[in-house]
C-alpha cells in the first residue's frame, strides 16, 4: 500500500490547451493512452465504502489499483491505494488487499459498471523544492449509452509538501481558469449512472471519537468545499434553483465552522470569513426570487418576477466567473492544508484538544445563544428573530458536523430527536423570514405587493410566531445529545 498527494483541478478544454502551449510546460510530454474499468457490485458496496476498484489498460500492461479516499475529500486527495500488475480484465482480491475481507462472500459478485477513457500527457516539475508530476486528461466516462466529457489537470506530489502543488495551480490559472477538482474518475463514472444530474445536500462528516479538534476541523471544511463545488458545476451548467439553495448552503456551513471553531482559530481566517460572507451575499437575491416565484400564481406578477430572476441569474454567472469567486475555494482547500492557523493568536482551544470535547462546548454555547435569543419570541421585531434563526442554523449545522463524535446508541437516538426539534423551529423561523422579506425582495425589482397581500401576511406571521414558540419550547425540552 502507498498513500497519494494529488491535486486537482478542472477546466475546459480550450484552457487546457492554453495551458499545454505555456512556457509553464516546454519540455515534450510524455503521452500515454489510457483505458480504465472501474468495478463494483450490484448495490455498490465498494462506493458506499469509500473504495473503488479498477483495471487499467496502458503502455501494454495492465494494473489493478484499489483507491480509498477519505470521506468529503476536496481539492487535495490523500489516499491510501493498493497497486499489482495482472495478467487480464478480471480483478485478483486476495488478502494482499482490503476488499475481500470487506465484502465477504459478496466479492463474487464483482463486475464492471463504468469505463473512462483517458489521453493523459504527463510532464515532471519542479516547484519550490518539489517534483510535482502534471498530468492534462483529456477524455470520457462511459456507461452504457451515457457519456461524460473528462477536462482536467492532476498535480501529484512526488517528494516535498503539498504547498507547491497549490503554488503551481496558481501559475495555472494564471494562464488559464482553472477550478479546484474535487470529484475523482470514479465518482465521474458513477455519476453516470444516475438518472440526472441533481443538487448535492451536506454529506456526513467523517469524524471519531478520538479525534483531535484540528483534524476534525480540516474535514468539515473540506466537506463543506465539496458540497460547494459539486453545486456550482451544477449552477455553471445551468440554471437550478436547488443548486444555487445547495452552493449558499455550503457557503453558511463554511461560516458556522469558522464560528464553531472561533476558540481554536483565533483571529486565523479572517480575510476568507470575509470572502465566504461576500459570496454568500451575491448568491441572495437569485434565491429569494426563486422563493418568492414557488409563492406566486401564474400571471402579470409572476411573469415580472421570472425576469428579475433571469437578471439575477445574470449576475450569478458574472460572479461565478470571476477571478475573485474561482480562487476563493482554492485559496480556502490551501489554508487548511498549511496549519498556519495552528496555535494562532487569540485562540484560546489548542487543536490537540479533543474535538469530542470542542464540540459539547461549541453546542452548549450555540443552544444558550438560541434559548436566550428566542426569549418572548411574539414581542421580537423581524431583525431580532432572524438572528435567532442564525444562532438555529449554526446548531443545526453544529449537529451535523459533530454526530460522528456521539456515536454510541443512546447518543444517536437523542441526536435524531435533536436535530428534528430543531428542524422545525428552523422550518417556522425560515418561513418568517421570508414573510418578512418578501417586500423588499419586490421593491428591488420595482414590484408592490397587491393590496390584499399585507393582510395575509399578518394573520400568517401569527400562525408562524405561534409554531416557531412551539417549537423552540420543544427543542429546549428535548435531551442533548453531547
Amino acid at each position: 500500500m502507498a498513500d497519494e498527494v494529488e491535486l486537482k483541478l478542472d477546466l475546459t478544454p480550450a484552457c487546457a490547451d492554453a495551458v499545454e502551449a505555456s512556457s509553464l510546460l516546454a519540455d515534450a510530454p510524455r503521452h500515454v493512452q489510457q483505458h480504465a474499468i472501474y468495478f463494483d457490485t450490484p448495490d455498490r458496496k465498494l462506493a458506499r465504502a469509500g473504495f473503488s476498484l479498477r483495471i487499467r489498460r496502458a503502455d501494454g500492461r495492465r494494473v489493478q489499483t484499489i483507491k480509498r479516499a477519505g470521506k468529503g475529500a476536496a481539492g487535495l486527495f490523500a489516499r491510501s491505494e493498493w497497486e499489482r500488475e495482472i495478467e487480464g480484465d478480471t480483478p485478483i482480491l486476495d488478502d494482499a488487499t482490503p476488499l475481500r475481507a470487506m465484502l465477504g462472500d459478496a466479492v463474487e459478485a464483482i463486475a464492471p459498471v463504468f469505463a473512462v477513457e483517458i489521453e493523459r500527457r504527463i510532464w515532471m516539475v519542479e516547484e519550490g523544492g518539489t517534483t510535482i508530476e502534471l498530468a492534462i486528461d483529456r477524455g470520457e466516462a462511459v456507461a452504457g449509452e451515457r457519456r461524460a466529457p473528462i477536462s482536467e489537470i492532476e498535480l501529484e506530489v512526488k517528494s516535498g509538501g503539498p504547498a507547491a502543488a497549490f503554488a503551481l495551480a496558481r501559475k495555472i490559472d494564471a494562464i488559464a481558469p482553472a477550478r479546484l477538482g474535487v470529484r475523482s474518475k470514479s465518482e465521474r463514472g458513477y455519476a453516470l449512472l444516475e438518472a440526472k444530474a441533481r443538487s448535492v445536500k451536506a454529506e456526513p462528516v467523517a469524524l471519531a471519537r478520538g479525534m483531535a479538534g484540528a483534524e476534525a476541523f480540516r474535514r468539515i471544511v473540506e466537506s463543506c468545499v465539496r458540497q460547494f463545488r459539486l453545486n456550482e458545476a451544477l449552477l455553471m451548467a445551468g440554471r437550478d434553483a436547488a443548486a444555487l439553495h445547495q452552493a449558499r448552503v455550503a457557503l453558511r456551513r463554511l461560516r458556522s465552522a469558522f464560528a464553531l471553531f472561533r476558540p481554536m482559530l483565533g483571529e486565523s481566517g479572517a480575510e476568507l470569513r470575509g470572502e465566504l460572507r461576500w459570496l454568500a451575499g451575491e448568491f441572495g437575491d437569485a434565491r429569494n426570487l426563486d422563493v418568492l416565484l414557488d409563492q406566486t400564481r401564474p400571471g402579470p406578477l409572476r411573469d415580472r418576477l421570472s425576469a428579475a430572476r433571469e437578471a439575477a441569474y445574470d449576475r450569478v454567472d458574472e460572479l461565478l466567473s470571476s477571478p475573485r469567486a474561482r480562487r476563493l475555494m482554492l485559496d480556502l482547500v490551501e489554508w487548511i492544508w498549511s496549519e498556519n492557523w495552528r496555535h494562532a493568536p487569540g485562540a484560546t482551544i489548542d487543536g490537540d484538544q479533543s474535538a469530542r470535547t470542542l464540540a459539547a462546548t461549541a453546542l452548549g454555547r450555540f443552544r444558550r445563544k438560541v434559548k436566550k435569543g428566542g426569549r418572548r419570541l411574539a414581542e421580537l421585531d423581524d431583525d431580532a428573530r432572524h438572528e435567532v434563526r442564525k444562532d438555529a442554523k449554526k446548531l443545526r449545522y453544529a449537529g451535523e458536523f459533530f454526530a460522528g463524535l456521539f456515536d454510541r446508541e443512546d447518543e444517536r437516538r437523542r441526536h435524531k430527536r435533536f436535530v428534528a426539534a430543531l428542524e422545525a423551529l428552523q422550518d417556522a423561523l425560515g418561513a418568517l423570514n421570508d414573510l418578512a422579506t418578501a417586500p423588499e425582495v419586490m421593491g428591488k425589482v420595482g414590484l408592490v405587493d397587491p393590496p390584499e397581500a399585507e393582510a395575509l401576511r399578518r394573520e400568517r406571521k401569527t400562525s408562524l410566531v405561534a409554531r416557531a414558540t412551539d417549537a423552540r419550547a420543544d427543542l429546549l425540552d428535548t435531551r442533548r445529545f453531547w
